[in-house]
């Protein structure tokens, strides 16, 4: 399932349980762009994770924390432990494998 951080929302409850492919993405950034649409190939793909899209300008206090300094950042969580990260594009392929590690 494919779900945008909202005004509101809690983002610890959110990756707290299960595998959670985190996106942290900004509007103006062009691989950000590129990336979209292989994250939703992945999410229709995988029903067993969630990707959650979170973006940096809107969300300035969690992209801190997570010391988010590249986009697209990726964080893979698993029951809302940091398993692993990686920067930049991903074809679905790529994105596929990544996800993998959580398994």
């Amino acid at each position: 399932m494919l779900l945008h951080l909202e005004k509101g929302q809690n983002f610890k409850d959110l990756i707290k349980n299960g595998v959670v492919l985190v996106d942290f993405f900004a509007t103006w950034c062009g691989p950000c762009k590129m990336l979209s649409p292989e994250l939703e190939k992945l999410a229709e793909k995988r029903t067993d994770i969630n990707v959650l899209k979170v973006d940096i300008d809107e969300f300035e206090e969690i992209a801190a924390e997570y010391n988010i300094r590249v986009v697209p950042t990726l964080i893979l969580f698993k029951d809302g432990a940091n398993l692993s990260v990686s920067t930049g594009f991903k074809p679905l392929p790529s994105l596929e494998k990544f996800v993998d590690t959580a398994f």
